[in-house]
């Protein structure tokens, strides 16, 4: 979004037709556009309506209700934080007794709003000019929290309680060019190794991508792995009197109300078990598998992994557990694409998923060769059992 289409959404005129406009899947787009320009409105404006309709309502899977009052960019959108996940963040600075934090690289405000819906002070810093805009509307009704349209490298940090850091780990796109996450830690914006040099003056929460490497991570810091609903979010670091005493490594599932959580005091965690395929098969969520706990689970639920490297659970009990998803094993093949097909059109085999680990196997390609007919749906697995490539026949439990 370009400045002047945001001056254009805060007319009169804009904040009439944003509530008059709603997206869904409903919506005719063209038929809306003739309609709106029939009636004198700008076609700039038009766009800039359509554009934030459409933002707010994929919003509403972050933000809930408050979407509909909020206005976003599409790169702001795709990097905030959903708003339980921002209010768990919030948590922790109101628990430390922390009653004033500077969130560095804020986008649209999410982290922003939750501190500030806590009581905390909040200046919220900001480098693009027109996402600034954005968090500025959406935390104006909060009397405690301001914006800054700054360079947060440019800001003296040393009058703040704590921090928050965002750092960019996207290049952000132009038109239509979809954002690329960076990598590299080095090179987010600002420099990965100044955060870090940041986080050791005072408490401070660093967000970064659930696929940071491990070995950026620092020894002496709390990092958490969030999955929302089985979804991984995000890599929280946490520093000084906002890491929990005694856990080096966790993994958070949040499931509607309910919070599930893994621990480890070690920031190393030994390999699980591997065992012999079993009667079922486990597969975990994946803030168990990028926090390397996995052994935790296995060891809690006596369960073991079926091949090195390879985060599948077996066992030969029924488990029920918010961790996993689990599969009773109906047939273990050796992976044989013709003699798979033939097996599969015997069971009458109609409805497949097809999911893999350890293997360079194309889903959408296998499925086309192998000719699915018939009724029964299951769940095939291409996988390493031991030393051995295997294609496992499974009924999800």
């Amino acid at each position: 979004m370009q400045r002047e289409d945001f001056v254009k959404l805060l007319s009169p005129e804009g904040q009439a037709l944003l509530g008059e406009v709603a997206v869904d899947s409903k919506l005719d787009v063209v038929k809306t556009v003739s309609r709106l320009r029939a009636a004198g409105h700008d076609a700039g404006l038009v766009a800039a309506v359509l554009t934030q309709a459409k933002l707010r309502t994929r919003a509403a899977s972050k933000f809930g209700e408050f979407a509909s009052q909020m206005f976003f960019t599409e790169d702001g959108l795709e990097q905030a934080s959903r708003l339980q996940v921002s209010a768990l963040h919030a948590g922790r600075f109101r628990d430390a007794g922390i009653k004033q934090v500077a969130d560095l690289g804020c986008g649209i405000g999410s982290e922003a709003i939750a501190m500030a819906a806590l009581g905390i002070q909040v200046v919220a810093v900001e480098l693009d000019e027109v996402t600034a805009a954005c968090a500025t509307y959406n935390l104006a009704p909060f009397e405690n929290a301001m914006v800054l349209n700054e360079d947060v490298t440019k800001i003296n940090l040393d009058e703040f309680e704590a921090q928050f850091f965002d750092p960019a780990r996207r290049e952000l796109g132009t038109g239509r060019e979809k954002a690329t996450r960076k990598f590299d830690p080095n090179s987010f914006s600002p420099n990965f190794n100044w955060v870090l040099e940041q986080a050791e003056k005072r408490p401070t929460g660093i967000k970064v991508g659930p696929g940071h490497p491990h070995e950026a991570i620092p020894e002496d810091v709390e990092a958490q792995w969030v999955s929302v609903g089985g979804d991984l979010v995000e890599l929280s670091l946490w520093f000084g009197k906002l890491a929990r005493t005694g856990i080096a490594r966790s993994a958070l599932l949040v499931k509607g109300d309910q919070r599930f959580e893994i621990t480890s005091p070690d920031t190393q965690q030994p390999s699980a078990e591997v065992r012999e395929l079993g009667a079922y098969l486990y597969e975990p969520d994946n803030a168990v598998v990028r926090s390397h706990l996995i052994s935790v689970l296995a060891n809690e639920l006596n369960l073991g992994i079926i091949s090195p490297e390879i985060a599948y659970l077996t066992g030969d009990q029924e488990i029920s557990s918010p961790w996993l998803r689990g599969f009773k094993v109906l047939e273990s093949l050796t992976f044989d694409r013709k003699k798979l097909k033939a097996r599969l059109h015997e069971l009458g085999v109609g409805v497949l998923e097809i999911k893999k680990r350890g293997s360079d196997v194309v889903p959408e390609v296998l499925r086309k060769e192998l000719q699915l007919k018939g009724e029964r749906a299951a769940t095939l697995i291409i996988t390493r059992v031991g030393d051995s490539h295997r294609a496992l026949i499974c009924e999800a439990l």
